[in-house]
């Protein structure tokens, strides 16, 4: 799967713009704050529908105009293919030409992974970054993870908003068990897509993550979670429902679940040195990397936004020797001499040259 084209109409810094990638390796450099990373960012807009930087989307729009528009074409090995996404007043997603009505309908069409020097920070910080990594990369596998996630997500809001008027209007306490089943269903559905690709990643970064160490460290990773059994999960519920009424809200279920990865059967999070997060990640975007291409036939596409300031030149060396038949594109602020690569040069929200 490769990019052919991007097309870009007031979308951050870019008045109107048109990139043409090769299949292999793409440079984009220049100094900050010229708009390098606003081209990660459209294609991931592309592939997911929103943006990794901003819940906001008004922010995408350049500056006094009233509307954006990315269009992305793309090869995969059976077919062309071609995204375009308007944003005036509401959004309007087409592929291949036809409306779509579910941002569920785009995602797995563009299949992408991206490294930024926040994913530093995966390990580090609390569980909902781990857990936005398993959604990004096992919703563009399994469409369906995303409509039982949605789901859930909608169940608990009715909750939350009944334990609060339990709390404050006295509302019968035993209509919880209405929404319990729900949450105890939805549950068991997604814990399984979580421990089916934990397992599959687990397989692949072992192997990478003892190669890039020369053997000299053991990674392992491990899913957690109270909610896997339907039934374990709704005597949760039921024991913690006093416990809800007070708070407020829903205080166990899969929107607190977290993996940890070990290295050398010590936690990473804790005993990590900043080396150690950096070469963990590292191995784990390669894995996501070889899942997928496992799952589809083919690898994604590669996004590594300031890639290179975050590794230092041996971890750089062997994370590309890594990525054969992968379009790669890449950000830096200076220019990179690596073979079979196409250079872009910004400057200014605009393509001062291309090599």
């Amino acid at each position: 799967m490769y990019i052919e084209k991007i097309k870009l109409k007031n979308f951050r810094n870019y008045k109107e713009q048109e990139i043409e990638f090769n299949k292999n390796i793409n440079i984009i450099y220049g100094d900050n704050a010229q708009g390098k990373t606003n081209i990660l960012e459209a294609i991931f807009y592309c592939a997911f529908g929103k943006s990794f930087r901003t819940s906001k989307e008004k922010e995408l729009i350049l500056l006094d105009e009233p509307n954006l528009q990315v269009e992305v074409l793309f090869q995969k090995s059976d077919r062309a293919g071609k995204i375009k996404i308007g944003l005036e007043n509401k959004k309007q997603i087409e592929i291949n030409g036809v409306k779509i009505k579910k941002l569920s309908e785009l995602v797995g069409n563009l299949v992408v992974v991206i490294f930024t020097p926040d994913d530093i920070q995966i390990f580090k910080s609390g569980p909902d970054q781990r857990r936005r990594f398993l959604d990004m990369m096992i919703g563009q596998l399994r469409p369906n993870y995303i409509h039982y996630l949605n789901l859930f997500y909608k169940v608990i809001e009715q909750r939350n908003n009944y334990l609060k008027q339990i709390k404050e209007e006295n509302k019968d306490e035993n209509m919880l068990e209405i929404w319990d089943e729900k949450l105890a269903e939805y549950a068991e559905v997604i814990c399984k897509y979580r421990n089916e690709f934990v397992e599959k990643i687990k397989e692949k970064i072992i192997k990478i993550h003892e190669n890039v160490t020369d053997g000299k460290e053991k990674i392992n990773i491990e899913y957690k979670t109270e909610c896997d059994k339907k039934e374990e999960y709704l005597k949760l519920l039921n024991q913690r429902r006093k416990l809800d009424i007070i708070k407020g809200f829903t205080t166990k279920g899969i929107h607190r679940d977290d993996f940890k990865v070990l290295i050398n059967d010590k936690a990473l999070e804790v005993y990590g040195s900043q080396g150690q997060h950096r070469t963990a990640i590292l191995s784990l975007k390669l894995a996501e990397l070889y899942v997928i291409y496992d799952e589809i036939g083919e690898y994604p596409i590669l996004l590594l936004d300031d890639f290179m300031s975050e590794l230092d030149e041996k971890r750089r060396r062997s994370f590309l020797e890594k990525i054969n038949d992968t379009q790669v594109i890449i950000t830096c602020t200076d220019k990179m001499e690596i073979k079979n690569s196409k250079m872009f040069f910004i400057e200014n929200g605009n393509i001062a040259s291309q090599i």
